[in-house]
């Protein structure tokens, strides 16, 4: 819970605000970036809600803060109407969780919602009225997990849904090692017709993504969007593996089409799929560009 007399004094006056136990995971400036933006090394308000789409989206960046660092001065009237909302749509059959976890460092997760049962895309907080939610929506038949970081409350989700876990062999540690589907080796997975898991190392060494239906690309630390920089991204500056192994398995990626790049950290991107893969091409020469 967020605390007033540990409120920054960056954010400007008014309702809602960021204390600073912030960790900088980023989820409120992507959340309701009309709302919080990066002042110093940590988020802030910068503009106080001003209509009621904008206090929706402040109040579910507050839910889904992995450490709660995100407060209100008078206590919100609607606040179970908006943990009722999750989780959010993003498009057709896909949802976005919220409820990020600290462990995960406030990573996103997904949920793609199916006939033949739901996929959970890495693991968000263990938070009651998600999970009710969750089970509404017909549970979860398998917990892909992109890699070792962001694997969060799998257990707990495992217990409730009795969901396999999939995850590659080389994440694997204590906490995992029970995990039901162990992927190994640099081969494509084929768990569904519409599912592909597609292993790129690089951020770590074990590290998938997820192809979805052919449009949807769930690419967890791999790919996102960078505002800053106008264009598809890896992350240099948080490479656990191999930054040269990471640039051959983007030019891997390349390969295959999509629309989507729904990530667990980073920006989401949407376009038309002749767009997308200039986009990956600007993305390996800026990445190959840094290498050197």
């Amino acid at each position: 819970m967020a605390h007033q007399n540990q409120r920054r004094a960056e954010n400007i006056n008014g309702n809602f605000y960021v204390d600073t136990t912030c960790i900088d995971c980023d989820t409120c400036r992507w959340m309701a970036p009309e709302i919080f933006d990066q002042i110093g090394e940590q988020s802030a308000v910068y503009h106080q809600p001003s209509n009621e789409s904008e206090e929706v989206r402040s109040l579910q960046a507050l839910l889904s803060c992995p450490t709660s660092s995100i407060g209100t001065v008078e206590k919100p009237k609607n606040i179970q109407d908006i943990q009722q909302g999750f989780p959010l749509l993003v498009s057709e059959n896909i949802y976005h969780c919220g409820y990020h976890s600290e462990q995960s460092y406030g990573a996103a997760s997904y949920l793609i919602v199916r006939e033949e049962g739901n996929i959970l895309v890495d693991s968000p907080r263990f938070a009651p009225p998600l999970v009710k939610k969750i089970e509404e929506m017909g549970g979860i038949r398998y917990m892909y997990l992109t890699h070792r970081d962001d694997v969060a409350d799998h257990q707990k989700y495992r217990d409730r849904f009795s969901c396999d876990r999939i995850l590659h062999t080389d994440e694997i540690n204590s906490g995992t090692r029970d995990v039901e589907i162990q992927l190994s080796g640099g081969e494509s997975y084929q768990l569904a017709p519409d599912l592909l898991i597609i292993s790129v190392p690089g951020h770590t060494k074990g590290h998938t993504v997820l192809l979805y239906n052919n449009k949807f690309l769930f690419s967890g630390d791999h790919l996102a969007w960078s505002d800053r920089l106008n264009q598809l991204v890896g992350f240099p500056e948080a490479c656990w593996y191999s930054w040269s192994e990471q640039v051959k398995s983007m030019e891997k990626l390349a390969n295959y089409a999509f629309e989507w790049v729904l990530p667990g950290h980073g920006r989401r991107y949407y376009s038309d799929r002749e767009t997308m893969g200039k986009q990956m091409q600007k993305c390996i020469a800026w990445m190959a560009g840094y290498r050197s």
